[in-house]
């Protein structure tokens, strides 16, 4: 079964009380809460306590913004809270954010947080009483932890750890040491196909793993709507999240591979022009049939299990925290386009 999450931006922590509530109430599985202005983990557990039984997910945290324990403290209290509905998604952010807004270490990102991922475990195993903390990285060492300053076993599972990747390296690093994968709302369906879903599988054959060990959680853009009129308000969304995404260099070899070479040139000279209305014009029809779902409210829920099918676990509605704030009924549309999937996908 396919399950069906709302994306949301930083909020204050009483609005995100308020959204996990009706998130919960409209029909939605989970809740995936970004790091940008405010912490992920202050919100998930405004979310968390405020709507018992709602899946809550960091995607995701600033990993090397902290160190591996306290992201697995905060993780196993969310946990815990949670009743075990959380999942910890941890990702690099880039090196502009990491070394000048956190003032830490970047390079190398990708064996960095593959190191970050191997040390939260050692400290749920020594939280779990398990093991002694006892880890050697190339990073990281931590080696003490006296019972008074772990926070005791766990009525349920440990949290899911999922990391965030683009690049090959990446998405094979995600398949040896992962349980999850957040695909970059870039992450059309021809690029988890021919990209993604191979580098995940080569990576955890390389670890001894089955590839269904590890979730594909992909964020999916739609313009949705019975009319052109309705549809208006999600494609102006979508478009400037595009031309956004789109003008970083680091995604550049999606856009090509996907027919659109140069136009990561192009958005990145409007970007440096202050131009953002002119970046948004780049973004044609051609670039939303690719990278975004298009349809009716009721052809909605078969266009993405349709399109999904086998490629993703969970999809996360990237414009639905966006139309929550609109309080014109679309976020509950969407609820109704949440349970139809499920209802659609099966077991």
């Amino acid at each position: 079964m396919v399950k069906i999450d709302v994306m949301s931006p930083a909020r204050r922590l009483p609005d995100v009380q308020r959204l996990a509530a009706e998130t919960l109430l409209a029909g939605f599985d989970g809740l995936v809460l970004t790091e940008a202005g405010r912490t992920a983990y202050l919100s998930c557990g405004a979310a968390t306590l405020a709507a018992p039984g709602l899946e809550v997910l960091t995607g995701v945290a600033v990993a090397f913004a902290r160190s591996p324990m306290v992201n697995a403290q905060c993780a196993w209290e969310l946990a815990d809270a949670s009743g075990g509905r959380f999942r910890l998604g941890l990702g690099t952010q880039v090196r502009a954010h990491a070394q000048r807004r956190y003032g830490v270490a970047f390079d190398p990102p990708g064996p960095r947080l593959e190191e970050h991922v191997r040390a939260v475990r050692a400290c749920f195993a020594a939280f779990r009483g398990d093991a002694p903390l006892d880890f050697h990285g190339r990073f990281h060492e931590l080696t003490f932890m006296n019972p008074q300053w772990s926070p005791g076993r766990l009525d349920v599972a440990d949290p899911p750890v999922d990391v965030a990747g683009v690049n090959p390296w990446m998405l094979r690093m995600a398949g040896r040491v992962a349980d999850g994968l957040h695909v970059h709302p870039l992450g059309h369906p021809g690029y988890l196909r021919e990209v993604a879903l191979p580098e995940v599988a080569a990576g955890a054959t390389e670890a001894g793993r089955s590839p269904l060990d590890v979730q594909i959680i992909a964020p999916v853009l739609t313009i949705v709507g019975d009319d052109a009129e309705e549809r208006a308000w999600s494609r102006s969304l979508v478009r400037a999240q595009l031309s956004f995404y789109g003008s970083t260099p680091t995604y550049r070899f999606i856009l090509d591979a996907a027919g659109f070479p140069g136009l990561n040139d192009a958005l990145r000279e409007r970007q440096r022009a202050g131009d953002i209305a002119g970046m948004a014009e780049l973004v044609t029809d051609d670039v939303l049939s690719v990278f975004a779902v298009e349809a009716s409210w009721s052809e909605l829920p078969e266009v993405l299990v349709s399109r999904y099918r086998d490629l993703a676990d969970r999809l996360v509605l990237y414009i639905a925290g966006f139309a929550w704030d609109r309080q014109d009924g679309t976020f509950d549309k969407l609820g109704n386009v949440a349970r139809a999937v499920r209802d659609l996908s099966g077991p």
